[in-house]
């Protein structure tokens, strides 16, 4: 995980582009379909982005608190090119949000501008997995618990001043809501804003149970594809391509189930899932939950799973395929160990389909004498279908992942 940055930057006052009617004694709309419209700067009130037009973040485009930002199925959304302090994203700030709910027929599609994709259209034809950092990525801020250094009840995103009026995230209600996300596309996204930092697909910032996350596809982010800092939001059904850092990851004491999720590396992948405990002295007492995982390293030498910082998680229903020698779920450091073998790291029914003669006391690495705790809990495969856990990959028909061949 590379911990996303924000640079200072200055946010422009809000101007909209707007369409216009044929005539100004109310006659027919006839602005075309397909119309780029552009947006920058603060959302204050009530706003709904429809599928005719094709939306162009410029810069940060931020939801501030007491607004909810409709978006259409269907829409097409297109990040301006831009670095640093130039950098475009959507912000959804604590209490306000994003009703962004799509259809598997009808997804909401977020990409560069310099994706061909037009309106109307699912896939553009001229940007591959290879194509990364083009722009920023979708960030959203709650109020749920976060476990921070110095057991601060909130914080600010790094690189956003105190005084600015977005950036905080944490608190102190576990069911907040900021809103809906299902059936989204996030693609070529993860653009550079510092030495070393770029900004993941998908950031979940102390959101809460209240906010509905389903359905989502993150394809070659350049650093992670979903990334949760805190909170206890639940997810359902998500699938991450050929991103340059990890699949899923969780930090500060992340306390909800992530259920169902398809992880397919690529050519500069980091971890599968890199899995961070508190930063605080805050911890919940049963941990997150991941359950219904496949993983395919794409025959690339692959990290399977990296346990970082005292992590507290229960690890269901994992199946891992297409690894490379040398490939590891790897035990990271004392407090990592120290809840291995208090049982609070726990591994229930992983099947991987190992290269050569690898075993699982070989997989699985930094455990010391508790490795049968991983062990025992594993089975090895000699193919990918005799495997009877794992993602039920059907759900991801609608993707840009499934167009591609990539499962």
């Amino acid at each position: 995980m590379k911990k996303f940055l924000f640079s200072v930057f200055a946010i422009a006052s809000l101007g909209f582009a707007t369409s216009c009617s044929d005539d100004d004694n109310g006659g027919p709309d006839e602005t075309p379909q397909g119309t780029e419209v552009k947006k920058s700067g603060f959302i204050t009130a009530n706003e709904t982005w429809d599928s005719d037009n094709v939306y162009i973040l410029d810069g940060k485009v931020v939801v501030s608190e007491g607004a909810t930002l409709t978006i259409e199925a269907g829409t097409i959304i297109k990040g301006a090119e831009g670095r640093e302090a130039n950098a475009s994203a959507l912000v959804v700030d604590q209490g306000g949000k994003l009703m962004a709910n799509g259809t598997a027929d009808k997804p909401i599609i977020f990409t560069s501008v310099l994706d061909n994709i037009k309106h109307g259209e699912k896939a553009g034809t001229n940007l591959t997995v290879e194509d990364m950092g083009l722009w920023g990525g979708i960030i959203v801020l709650g109020r749920a618990p976060i476990s921070v250094s110095g057991d601060l009840e909130t914080k600010q995103i790094e690189g956003i001043p105190a005084n600015e009026s977005y950036g905080q995230y944490g608190g102190t209600n576990v069911a907040d809501n900021s809103g809906s996300l299902k059936y989204i596309s996030i693609r070529h996204g993860g653009i550079l804003i510092g030495q070393d930092n770029e900004i993941n697909g998908l950031t979940l910032g102390g959101v809460g149970t209240g906010t509905v996350i389903e359905n989502i596809e993150v394809v070659a982010n350049q650093d992670d594809g979903i990334e949760w800092f805190g909170g206890s939001v639940n997810a359902t059904n998500l699938l991450v391509w050929a991103c340059g850092d990890d699949g899923l990851d969780t930090d500060m004491s992340y306390s909800g189930t992530a259920k169902n999720a398809l992880i397919i590396q690529g050519n500069e992948s980091g971890s599968a899932l890199e899995l961070d405990g508190p930063e605080g002295s805050a911890a919940t007492e049963n941990g997150f939950t991941l359950q219904d995982i496949t993983i395919n390293g794409n025959n690339k030498l692959t990290l399977i799973a990296d346990l970082r910082d005292g992590l507290i998680a229960n690890l269901n229903n994992v199946f891992v395929y297409n690894i490379a020698a040398g490939s590891s779920v790897k035990v990271n450091g004392e407090e990592s160990l120290k809840e291995l073998a208090a049982d609070r790291i726990k591994f229930s029914k992983w099947e991987i389909v190992v290269p050569g003669t690898t075993t699982l006391t070989e997989l699985i690495t930094g455990a010391g004498v508790n490795a049968p705790k991983f062990v025992t809990n594993a089975a090895v495969l000699t193919s990918a279908s005799q495997a009877t856990v794992g993602a039920n990959v059907s759900v991801f028909g609608w993707t840009y992942a499934k167009s591609k061949s990539a499962f």
